[in-house]
């Protein structure tokens, strides 16, 4: 309830429900949050606060690491910690990447438009480019975060805090790459999708036409409670301020009916 724990979990869907297991070595040791996987499959990237191979010592920042597999039947490899210039002295979070490599994730570090910034950085071989901050279309003054960008890299959807036409707290938004390479001016998903509590860590399966993102939406309200019981029930109720992941169809949001 704290955040005193972050694991990364596993979760296969079987006849019976949902088959869960960790995911990760020293698993609950330290923080390991915002699991990505590659258009391919055989990427996985995460943020985590784990310590280099060096040292013995959790790290005061978060970093992008990830795990590498040869194919979709192979085990995965160790934790492996992407290095300057992706990871600063900095926080890095919520990495995505497009098919043909590239990365956006979001960062604290000096040099951006607000508090937390959008950064994108281009693959090229092996290595990364100097990560840029995206421009005001996307990037503010305030808290810009949790960007999914689309495989064919033409959409971001991210979240913003506290924005004026925001319905409270963050609200999901998306912005499109111009054929000329400029991002348009970032709209609002809107009441379909957001709500006056926190909407964040975006993800579309186009396969399935399913958006994805969590929420502390609350449905609960003041109301006289008869017994303990009764207390009980109200406080385990779905929507109860705690973040839970959402799902709706596509074809429900104008902004999102998009082709990969």
């Amino acid at each position: 309830p704290m955040e005193e724990i972050s694991v990364l979990v596993r979760a296969k869907k079987a006849k019976l429900g949902w088959e869960k297991e960790l995911f990760l070595p020293e698993s609950g040791k330290y923080k390991d949050l915002e699991p990505f996987l590659s258009p391919d499959g055989l990427k996985l990237y995460f943020a985590s606060n784990r310590p280099l191979k060096d040292s013995s010592e959790t790290k005061n920042d978060f970093d992008i690491w990830v795990l590498e597999r040869s194919s979709s039947k192979d085990k995965w490899s160790e934790p492996l910690n992407l290095g300057s210039p992706i990871n600063s002295e900095f926080n890095e979070f919520y990495p995505s990447v497009s098919q043909n490599g590239n990365m956006y994730f979001t960062s604290d570090r000096p040099g951006g438009k607000g508090k937390d910034d959008i950064y994108k950085s281009e693959k090229l071989l092996d290595n990364y480019t100097l990560p840029i901050s995206l421009s005001d279309s996307v990037n503010s003054e305030g808290y810009e975060f949790n960007a999914f960008i689309s495989p064919d890299e033409n959409h971001l959807v991210f979240s913003g805090y506290n924005r004026e036409d925001g319905l409270g707290s963050g609200d999901l938004y998306i912005s499109s790459l111009s054929k000329e390479g400029h991002w348009s001016s970032a709209k609002n998903l809107g009441e379909i999708v957001n709500s006056d509590k926190m909407d964040y860590c975006p993800f579309i399966d186009f396969n399935t036409e399913t958006f994805y993102f969590t929420s502390k939406r609350s449905e609960i309200e003041a109301r006289e409670t008869q017994n303990l019981e009764e207390f009980i029930a109200v406080l385990k109720t779905p929507e109860n301020g705690l973040s839970k992941i959402y799902k709706i169809s596509l074809r429900q949001i104008p902004e999102l009916s998009l082709k990969n």
